[in-house]
């Protein structure tokens, strides 16, 4: 086997795990954001759509529903900088580390209580939401969007542009249609269970996280450093 064909397998082998991975993170994501949706009735992974309510409701004179919502904005960052945070400094094994984390943070808001501390729960699952973000960023340097999936599509739909103008090169955006479909059967899954379990729904959302994190276990070693960033330290780097 020539070192060309070897390298071409190895890239193949680690873009369809990588794709495996996002459909079932994806799917995961898609549940808590439907469960997330339906029991707080806001949106906790869609923060644009936050930013407009939160700026409707500001007009309205509904200040005390527009801060609800801006203050979810700053939760959503928090949760991504800890995603980071959890990848690169407790474990080689990255997407399990992230993903043991979110599972637990969802826990922890299955466990409030019905009454008294409703925003309580809602920050917890949007701070999971943005940790989750933190797993798996980029497919052989093709950048992934587990929960934001408006940039998905608009990836998609450029690289339609590009295949009508003569780019035959289509694997850079087929990609994307995997977050969304997984996004999408989460979600219709998520809406069944809470319609089903109401709040314990979110225990459900738990232990699916948590069979993924498991399964990440079995992922050899390299491929959890390689679905993320490099951190850019500003050091010079060895040659």
């Amino acid at each position: 086997m020539t070192l060309a064909r070897r390298r071409h397998l190895v890239r193949t082998r680690r873009t369809v795990t990588g794709l495996v991975l996002v459909a079932a993170i994806s799917f995961v994501a898609g549940m808590t954001d439907a469960v997330g949706l339906l029991l707080s009735g806001d949106f906790v992974s869609f923060m644009t759509g936050n930013t407009t309510r939160a700026a409707l409701f500001f007009a309205e004179g509904d200040y005390g529903h527009a801060l609800i919502l801006f203050l979810a904005l700053w939760v959503f960052v928090i949760g991504n900088a800890l995603g980071i945070i959890l990848a690169y400094t407790l474990s080689s094994r990255r997407t399990f580390v992230v993903l043991t984390g979110v599972a637990l943070t969802i826990a922890l808001a299955a466990l409030v209580p019905d009454e008294g501390y409703p925003r309580v729960q809602f920050y917890l699952i949007i701070l999971a939401m943005g940790m989750i973000n933190a797993t798996v960023e980029h497919i052989e340097g093709l950048p992934i969007g587990l929960t934001y999936i408006t940039g998905a599509l608009s990836r998609f739909g450029r690289g339609i542009g590009r295949w009508f103008m003569g780019d035959r090169n289509p694997t850079g955006w087929v990609i994307q249609t995997v977050p969304w479909t997984g996004m999408a059967c989460g979600a219709v899954t998520g809406a069944f269970l809470t319609n089903a379990l109401g709040k314990d729904a979110l225990w459900v959302v738990a232990l699916s996280i948590v069979t993924v994190a498991i399964a990440t276990v079995f992922l050899p070693r390299p491929l959890h450093l390689h679905f993320q960033q490099r951190i850019d330290t500003g050091a010079p780097r060895r040659r």
